[in-house]
């Protein structure tokens, strides 16, 4: 028969451990609920958010033209002159060139080899300046502004003649940019949506090439989506769908496989990355609201390099200018989609190799 030993007089029996003692007091309580990861990731919000700032602002805040490739036709003797007063303005706002004729100036501006023509007739007061507001009704406005100053100067006028003006469903110019930047979001969205229900880091090589595949998927449907709307639903932008639609998928794709990328070296960090890349750099660089030639030499110089900015060339001048001056442009883009797969896939190759040998891997 077995007894059980009393308690001593006064004494209370001590309730099961369930964990560890709650926190007491709002400090501990916050202590508890903060923890150092979170405050990290705040912290590099709050850096994004002022990127974001710092970069529309620094780019938009006041626009300069340099150097805007200008074609001049006239008679050697007198293109020649123009042309070396034009290169002689202060702060170098165009890029002056001769032209033959006017024949070989349209051709210039539509073949994207310069923004703007003068065509001077020596015999008389007034001379034609073309542009091709397709192109960036922004430039078409600095050149036109350039222009009149110059020919006051000279007590000439100058015309001004549209040969390439955006579609009436177009009016700002800006489709191309809104477009390329509506592919660009779903691109890193999508990759970041997967990142989070399957890990930001694909837990081996299959497993990222799955979800490159997911994006592969998403982008051609993507492409095709952006083009119908851009094109035929609302007339916004001319030109060929499936030109678009093939476009539209290589820039959702070189998004999504991009950001896949730094997810597979960087974890949830490399959202933000994306974000500073694509956004908080590309979006006002990319040439949408103000052409490269308008923005400050930082933007000036990483936007043709960036996919805001690649794709809205490639868009714009293949909507407008028969797919002149775009392999630049789309090389960009296959190297951001080309890479990023293969980064990805190598960074998952690895995690998978360190995860069968029974070796550590990052979360």
């Amino acid at each position: 028969m077995s007894s059980t030993p009393l308690s001593p007089p006064g004494s209370e029996p001590e309730p099961p451990e369930t964990g560890g003692p709650a926190p007491h007091g709002f400090l501990a309580e916050l202590r508890d609920a903060v923890s150092a990861r979170a405050v990290l990731m705040v912290v590099g919000v709050f850096v994004l958010q002022l990127g974001f700032v710092l970069s529309y602002i620094g780019a938009f805040h006041a626009p300069t033209p340099h150097r805007i490739p200008v074609a001049v036709a006239a008679p050697t003797p007198v293109a020649d002159k123009v042309a070396a007063q034009l290169n002689g303005l202060a702060g170098d706002p165009v890029k002056a060139r001769t032209a033959t004729d006017e024949k070989q100036a349209r051709a210039l501006i539509l073949d994207r080899t310069v923004d703007a023509a003068i065509i001077v007739d020596p015999r008389g007061g007034t001379d034609t300046l073309l542009v091709a507001s397709a192109g960036g009704p922004a430039v078409s406005t600095a050149v036109t502004q350039i222009a009149e100053k110059v020919e006051a100067t000279q007590h000439r006028q100058v015309k001004v003649t549209d040969i390439r003006p955006p579609a009436g469903g177009d009016g700002r110019g800006l489709s191309s940019f809104y477009l390329v930047l509506g592919w660009i979001v779903g691109g890193y969205l999508a990759a970041a949506i997967l990142g989070t229900a399957g890990g930001a880091r694909p837990a081996n090589q299959h497993r990222t090439l799955i979800r490159l595949g997911a994006l592969a998927v998403y982008a051609a449907l993507s492409g095709i989506g952006g083009a119908l709307i851009a094109g035929p639903l609302l007339g916004a932008l001319p030109g060929d769908v499936p030109q678009l639609w093939a476009i539209g998928s290589l820039v959702v794709f070189a998004a999504g496989a991009t950001t896949v990328a730094f997810q597979a070296l960087l974890g949830t960090v490399g959202i933000g990355v994306t974000i500073l890349v694509f956004v908080v750099l590309g979006n006002p660089s990319a040439g949408g609201a103000y052409p490269t030639s308008l923005l400050p030499p930082f933007w000036r110089t990483i936007g043709p390099w960036l996919p805001p900015g690649a794709g809205t060339a490639v868009v714009r001048n293949t909507a407008y200018f028969s797919g002149n001056a775009t392999s630049g442009p789309l090389w960009v883009l296959g190297a951001y989609a080309v890479g990023g797969a293969v980064i990805a896939v190598v960074a998952g190759t690895v995690r998978g190799r360190r995860a069968r040998a029974g070796l550590p891997v990052l979360a």
